[in-house]
C-alpha cells in the first residue's frame, strides 16, 4: 500500500522465532507457525500493530533461546541482552519492554550478538 515499507526480513527455521522491536523499546518473540502462508497478490500479516505506545517498527530478527542481541537507540546507548529473557507473546500482542528510553531516544535498531572466540569458554571451561 501506499506509504507501507520494509524494515527487515527473516529466514523462517521451525526452531526459532521472530523477534520483533519497536522504536518505543517494545519487542516480543513468536513462533513462526502463528503467521499463515501468503498467496500471491496476499497483502500480508501484521505483525507488530505500531501504536503510540509502540512506535513504528525498529527492526526484525530470527532468534534462539540461546543467542544475544544489542538494541541501539538514536542517542548511541547500547544494550546488550539475552533473547531468553524477553518472554515469548503471541502475534497480536504489543511487545514487553527490552530497553529503557529517555525523552526523545528511540530504538533504531537491533542486531544480533556475534560469538567470537575470546567469547567462546576454552575446552574443559565452563
Amino acid at each position: 500500500e501506499k506509504g507501507d515499507f520494509v524494515v527487515g526480513a527473516a529466514l523462517v527455521n521451525n526452531d526459532a522465532m521472530l523477534l520483533v522491536a519497536g522504536e518505543n523499546g517494545l519487542g516480543k518473540r513468536t513462533k513462526f507457525d502463528e503467521y499463515r502462508l501468503q498467496s500471491r497478490g496476499g497483502k500480508g500479516v501484521i505483525t507488530m500493530k505500531t501504536t503510540e505506545r509502540t512506535g513504528g517498527v525498529a527492526g526484525a530478527l530470527t532468534v534462539r533461546d540461546g543467542d544475544e542481541l544489542m538494541l541501539i537507540t538514536n542517542k548511541g546507548k547500547m544494550v546488550r541482552t539475552r533473547v531468553a529473557e524477553i518472554r515469548e507473546t503471541g502475534r497480536n500482542a504489543q511487545g514487553v519492554k527490552l530497553i529503557d528510553m529517555r525523552e526523545s531516544e528511540i530504538l533504531s535498531g537491533i542486531a544480533p550478538v556475534v560469538a567470537n572466540e575470546e567469547d567462546e569458554p576454552a575446552e574443559g571451561e565452563v
